[in-house]
């Protein structure tokens, strides 16, 4: 049965072209019931829901209205993009604020009808000046896992045309986690990224752990961010104009606070 918890693991990406790159390096997540958020911050002294503390939630770092309930706003998306959202729970896997400073290149939203089982799965892309995207998945009705694809439609990376398209294959987010997503031009995969993670409890002790393993997490993403693209560079991958696909624009992410400046450099 899936429940919110942390998990812990690693985050793998590798390029295939024009040159090969590749990086792996540890990571943690929440996955929090979004109906439940302010109880679930009120587990631990070091966690907080709307306000400073060592790991925080704050509406803001998410989609719409940061004044109207977490669902209420899934579910408007949802329906301007013509999906209708099941009658289950729904769990968010982000990263949180972290001494007040949060950035996420992507969280996951699993939508789960009454029997427990993920129907759909939308994922919440931005990038480092701002942009965000949402991409409502639904799974391959063929397929024996959540897999699903989607048209690249945010420019993410300076070295990454928009022109691409993106594979999805999900888990379950119950005792493990498995996140891949591989972007492809012309049906070439380009590089793809993996999140590999095992549950751990949502309890005062877990996160008291991850957080003195990992004390500034999101920081550490954004520091990666430029680290790799800085070796990209050195490399000699070319830069790519900031463009966006077939008209379709990013959203700014309105109201948000603490978003990092500079150009976005993740590929994911």
């Amino acid at each position: 049965m899936i429940s919110s918890g942390l998990f812990v693991g690693t985050l793998r990406h590798r390029r295939f072209s024009p040159v090969r790159h590749a990086f792996t390096y540890p990571i943690f997540m929440a996955l929090l019931d979004i109906d439940r958020l302010p109880q679930l911050m009120q587990v631990s002294r070091l966690t907080s829901y709307d306000r400073w503390n060592w790991a925080s939630f704050h509406n803001p770092d998410h989609l719409g209205d940061p004044s109207r309930p977490l669902r209420e706003r899934l579910a408007a998306d949802a329906a301007s993009h013509g999906v209708d959202l099941p009658n289950g729970p729904i769990f968010l896997l982000t990263h949180l604020r972290y001494l007040g400073y949060g950035f996420n290149p992507v969280s996951f939203f699993y939508c789960l009808d009454a029997a427990g089982d993920v129907r759909i799965v939308m994922a919440e892309v931005s990038n480092t000046f701002g942009g965000t995207h949402n991409y409502w998945l639904r799974p391959d009705p063929s397929a024996r896992t959540f897999r699903s694809a989607a048209a690249k439609s945010l420019y993410v990376s300076p070295f990454l045309p928009v022109d691409l398209d993106y594979n999805f294959a999900l888990s379950a987010p119950d005792d493990r986690l498995v996140a891949h997503m591989d972007a492809r031009r012309d049906g070439a995969v380009c590089l793809d990224a993996t999140l590999s993670l095992e549950r751990r409890p949502w309890s005062a002790r877990e996160i008291r752990r991850a957080l003195i393993r990992h004390p500034a997490m999101t920081a550490g993403v954004v520091a990666g961010i430029h680290w790799q693209a800085l070796r990209l560079w050195w490399k000699g991958v070319p830069l790519v104009a900031r463009a966006t696909r077939h008209g379709v624009g990013e959203r700014a992410a309105q109201g948000r606070r603490d978003q990092p400046l500079g150009e976005s450099l993740k590929e994911f």
